[in-house]
């Protein structure tokens, strides 16, 4: 008697155990589903945003160079001084890069575990 229902429970430990790897499988599936559609949807709206946004700067740059251009009397000087401020620009977040990390992962963290 004890061994028949040794013998069921074992039966039903393997009927759970299958169970629960074909759940478990599932689950991961959808949760790299999940994480995959998330990443590559905010990649693609983070290159549509960035296009926009460098189409902008460049007109506006163009507008700035012509607009000192005439302040100065002189198309070459707009256009350094514009040139100047973009390396400046460059020179800072070169300087700053590691204060741009922490704030980057954290993003990056919220997406990848939420």
């Amino acid at each position: 008697m004890a061994f028949e229902e040794l013998k069921n429970d074992l039966m039903g430990l393997k009927t759970e155990m299958g169970s629960y790897l074909e759940h478990s499988d599932e689950y991961y599936r959808l949760k790299i589903f999940k994480v995959l559609s998330k990443n590559a949807t905010g990649i693609l709206k983070l290159f549509l945003i960035g296009i926009s946004s460098l189409f902008a700067l460049l007109f506006l740059s163009f507008a700035g160079c012509l607009w000192l251009s005439e302040l100065m009397n002189s198309y070459f000087i707009g256009f350094i001084i514009v040139a100047g401020f973009y390396i400046l620009i460059a020179v800072m977040l070169y300087i700053f890069r590691e204060q741009l990390n922490k704030p980057v992962l954290k993003k990056l963290s919220k997406y990848y575990f939420d």
